[in-house]
């Protein structure tokens, strides 16, 4: 595979690389719990006492220090420093020696055709030839510099997901450490009540198992953390582990979402697609290259030959020479015609893969709006109804328990309803941002 080929399948690698890490999950979750309690509980303490980082901070840290972004410039910079050579000139060939000497002794000065000669050649390239090449090493190095940025806007989008999942997962210890305390006051309310008579024994089992259904729920998010916190330092590009950020609550901020204009905007600043355009125009110059190969090169050659006196003194004068010679390009349908046919492939090849991609960004744009536009309305109508009702109706159920006008059960109930959409409110947030991120990769915003 040429050059062309290796950047084309480098960028859609690098797509799907990133698709997967986007869609699967980061965290094994067959392995068994073996954290206690107390080990949650001192990991959520340090948690809470380490200073929030904020998300540009940790943007120009990658930036600076991530080992794949500083791979990508340096491969830039190389592609840079090839197209000045693509259109140099073969290095001349200098040439020294003596020629049609005679085998006799003194053979320098008993016949007129010896001399000593010094030779001059240079091949000179069929017109238009060279002027090609730098137009392929300069497109080249156009797709190679569209990759560097490519790489540098899904480093940023991989970081910026991870710093939100590991977000998410902050703020749900928060959440879940918050509703075992409610629980467990739920539990000695059920215990008081049935030390006197006025409970039953179901009541306080009851409450005891929401209790530890937090507590494992609490061991889970244990095991995620480290996950999250391991790939945040990856992005990052940490040679060592230092202390680990921790992601500002998370935070939801309205952008108005056009899928046209985003789709426009991805099809003239994505660095992916125009990294491609850079590899069809790159492809095209080849097709033309490959046809100048039926045309000739020129070998131009100048030589002085230096002639001694004869032996009766006579002089003999010094001798120039200069000749030019081309190369036949004869093996047409051997050598040439292939080429071309390739070059020609190759080109199509690029075209298929620009028109695919279109088409893969903009299926992506489309789904990712519908994830971003249905995360914010549900964060809203969770914070402006659902979340403010169900709380009212966990403190009417309480006070209702105490006088026994509901049941326990019905105050759990309402309890762990209100937990579950206070962690889907949580989880809302997080897609939006997240889909916000993805928005940004796709349209090719520039990361900073």
């Amino acid at each position: 595979m040429n050059r062309a080929g290796m950047i084309v399948m480098a960028l859609i690698a690098s797509t799907a690389a990133t698709a997967v890490r986007g869609h699967e999950a980061i965290v094994d979750k067959t392995k068994p719990a073996v954290l206690t309690h107390a080990v949650v509980q001192k990991a959520f303490a340090v948690s809470a006492s380490h200073h929030e980082t904020l998300l540009p901070d940790l943007i120009a840290e990658a930036l600076e220090n991530n080992p794949e972004i500083q791979a990508a410039q340096q491969e830039r910079e190389a592609a840079r420093q090839r197209i000045a050579p693509a259109q140099a000139l073969d290095d001349p060939m200098l040439e020294a020696g003596v020629i049609n000497a005679p085998l006799a002794s003194s053979p320098f000065n008993r016949e007129d055709m010896t001399m000593k000669m010094i030779g001059l050649s240079q091949r000179l390239p069929f017109p238009g030839k060279r002027g090609l090449r730098q137009e392929v090493a300069s497109k080249d190095s156009e797709a190679i510099d569209q990759g560097y940025h490519e790489t540098v806007n899904r480093v940023v989008h991989d970081l910026k997901t991870v710093y939100f999942d590991l977000g998410l997962t902050l703020e749900m210890i928060k959440l879940v450490e918050k509703n075992k305390q409610t629980l467990e006051h739920f539990l000695r309310i059920a215990e008081e009540r049935y030390r006197v008579g006025q409970g039953n024994q179901a009541d306080v089992l009851k409450a005891q198992t929401q209790v530890s259904r937090m507590q494992d729920r609490l061991l889970g998010l244990a095991r995620e953390q480290p996950a999250f916190e391991a790939e945040l330092i990856r992005a990052l590009g940490r040679i060592t582990r230092g202390e680990i950020p921790v992601p500002a609550p998370l935070q939801t901020q309205e952008i108005p979402l056009v899928l046209e204009t985003l789709q426009h905007e991805a099809l003239v600043q994505r660095p992916q697609l125009l990294a491609l355009q850079s590899l069809i125009a790159r492809n095209e110059k080849s097709v033309d290259l490959a046809r100048k190969a039926y045309y000739p090169d020129f070998d131009v050659r100048f030589s002085y030959g230096q002639r001694d006196n004869m032996l009766d003194g006579i002089r003999r004068d010094d001798m120039i020479s200069m000749t030019v010679a081309v190369n036949l390009p004869v093996w047409r349908g051997s050598k040439i015609e292939p080429r071309i046919m390739e070059a020609q492939a190759m080109r199509a090849q690029t075209v298929s893969l620009y028109q695919a991609q279109r088409n893969e960004i903009a299926a992506r744009l489309r789904q990712q709006i519908a994830m971003a536009e249905q995360s914010l309305k549900s964060v809203k109508l969770y914070q402006s109804a659902i979340l403010p009702q169900a709380k009212l109706t966990v403190e009417s159920a309480l006070t209702a328990y105490q006088v026994n006008r509901v049941d326990f059960l019905t105050l759990l109930d309402n309890q762990m309803t209100v937990f579950d959409y206070e962690a889907n409110l949580i989880a809302a947030m997080a897609n939006y941002n997240k889909a916000l991120a993805e928005i940004d990769w796709l349209a090719g915003k520039k990361q900073h």
